[in-house]
Formats: structure tokens, C-alpha cells, sequence
């Protein structure tokens, strides 16, 4: 009796769901869908700062210094290069140094027997007075040839080019004479102030920082001399002075053969006189 009632259960329910209305499926549609829209998302680009960031001092390394102070020195330069019809910047340089006329005059060419003169540059201060540095503190500066051992971005003077004094020839005339505490720390600079060194000012100084990294430090030497020995008819004379003295100068003074004396400026045409390119003075 029991199984019965079950089946005739079962066979209910199963009419039941036979006759229940059945859910209608929606009607595929004939269009195609469209793709979903892809959303491109661009990083924005950094912004650009309206200054450039300040290096404190101490802090700047060349790189920095010729980033703040290149664009400036160069655009500076080249119309003394293009006056002197040279290219910028050179293949080689020489700095030469007077003390008696206070004056520094920069050659450059192709090499370093096709030399001109590009530019003079009225020297600020230069302690000492003619004759070779021969001990610390004596204040004087140098005279020699020498090269630069490296420029120095974070200088007390603003910046500054470092001589290689004492050189191989000042280290042997000090060994003959028996001196041993020869001074160093010997610099172009800037500001107007010198213990030892040579001072040009602040824009000068940058201007041969900047000249002497573009051309590379070995292709640059420095002369300095107690004058310009190409206008005084040679070394001058110096009783009392060490007896290497001599050879020291011959040293400046074959050098400073190397380099063109500048041109006299041509006098000016007198009134009424043609002048070179076909024009006439007024009278």
C-alpha cells in the first residue's frame, strides 16, 4: 500500500510540471554587438620646472657647473673665436700669463704650432712680483710652464682652474738648492683677491673653466711669465735671483715664441681718404 501511494504521488507531480507554463527564451538578435570600448590611458608627461634647481655651494660637481655656466661662457666666446677665424672649441689652447702687465691672453688653433691670439683679459689681482715661487707662504706666484691638473667647481673664488706647480722643474731646482716646503694650491680664479694665484674675476674665471673643459685639460697649457718677453727683447736680467733662473726663462721664452704677437690695430683713414672697401671718409 505504501509503495502505491508514493507512485500515484510521483505521477502527480510529474503532471504537474508537464503542464506548468515553460519560460520563453529571448530571441537571438541578428546585429552584431559591438566591442566594448578600450580606454587608453596616457602618463602624463613630467612637468617642467620654471627654474633650474639651485646647487648649493660646495655641492656642485663640473657636470653641474658646466650646465650652469656653459651656455653663457660659450655664446661669450665665440665672437672672439669667430674674429680670430678658429673653430670652437679649439684642438688646443695655451693661457699665457704676465705679471708686469697684468694681463692673460688666450691662443688657440688646430695645434699648438697654429696658434692665434683670441682674447685678453685684464687680471684682477696677482700677489708677488716678478721672479719664480720658491717656498709656501712667500706669495708669489709662479713662473713656469705648466698644465692644468684640474678644475675645481666649488672654488672660494667661484671657480677656478689648479696649476700643476710644483712641476717636475720646480721639484729638481728645489732639490739643488735644498728646498723642500714649495707651496701649492696654485689656481686661476675669480673674484679680485690672490695669495699666490691669479685672480680675473668671476666671469672671466668662468669663461676659462669652461674653454678648458670643452677643449680637454691635456690639450691646454699655461705660461706665466714676469712679462711679455716677445716685446722686451728677451729674459730680462735679475742679479740675486737663483742661479737656475736663466733656464727658467729660456724655458718661458721658447715657448712664448710659439705664439703670434697681436696685430697693431690700423690707424684710422684720414678725412677724405678712401678707405679698403672703396668707401670715403667725410671731410
Amino acid at each position: 500500500m505504501k509503495v502505491a501511494r508514493v507512485l500515484v504521488v510521483a505521477a502527480v507531480c510529474l503532471a504537474l510540471v508537464a503542464c506548468s507554463p515553460q519560460p520563453r527564451r529571448a530571441a537571438k538578435s541578428t546585429k552584431a554587438r559591438k566591442p566594448a570600448a578600450t580606454v587608453v590611458r596616457r602618463t602624463p608627461p613630467p612637468p617642467v620646472p620654471a627654474y633650474r634647481p639651485y646647487t648649493p655651494w660646495g655641492e656642485h660637481s663640473i657636470a653641474t657647473r658646466l650646465a650652469d655656466i656653459g651656455p653663457k661662457a660659450r655664446q661669450r666666446w665665440w665672437p672672439h673665436f669667430d674674429a680670430a677665424r678658429t673653430a670652437y672649441p679649439p684642438w688646443y689652447a695655451v693661457i699665457a700669463a704676465f705679471k708686469r702687465e697684468r694681463r692673460v691672453e688666450v691662443y688657440a688653433g688646430p695645434s699648438p704650432y697654429e696658434l692665434a691670439l683670441v682674447r685678453s683679459i685684464d687680471m684682477t689681482a696677482a700677489s708677488g712680483g716678478p721672479g719664480p715661487k720658491l717656498r709656501e707662504g712667500d706669495r708669489q706666484v709662479p713662473e713656469g710652464v705648466y698644465a692644468i691638473q684640474k678644475l675645481n667647481p666649488n672654488s672660494l673664488y667661484h671657480v677656478a682652474l689648479r696649476l700643476d706647480y710644483p712641476n717636475d722643474f720646480d721639484r729638481m731646482m728645489a732639490s739643488m738648492d735644498g728646498r723642500h716646503r714649495l707651496g701649492g694650491d696654485i689656481m686661476i680664479h675669480g673674484s679680485d683677491r690672490s695669495i699666490g694665484c691669479i685672480a680675473v674675476g668671476d666671469q672671466a674665471a668662468e669663461d676659462l673653466f669652461v674653454l678648458a673643459a670643452d677643449t680637454g685639460l691635456d690639450n691646454v697649457s699655461v705660461v706665466i711669465a714676469p712679462s711679455d718677453f716677445r716685446r722686451d727683447g728677451g729674459p730680462p736680467r735679475m742679479p740675486g735671483r737663483p742661479p737656475w733662473i736663466g733656464e727658467l726663462y729660456a724655458r718661458i721664452d721658447r715657448t712664448l715664441r710659439t705664439l703670434p704677437l697681436p696685430r697693431p690695430p690700423a690707424p684710422p683713414p684720414s678725412v677724405g681718404e678712401v678707405t679698403a672697401d672703396g668707401r670715403r671718409t667725410p671731410r
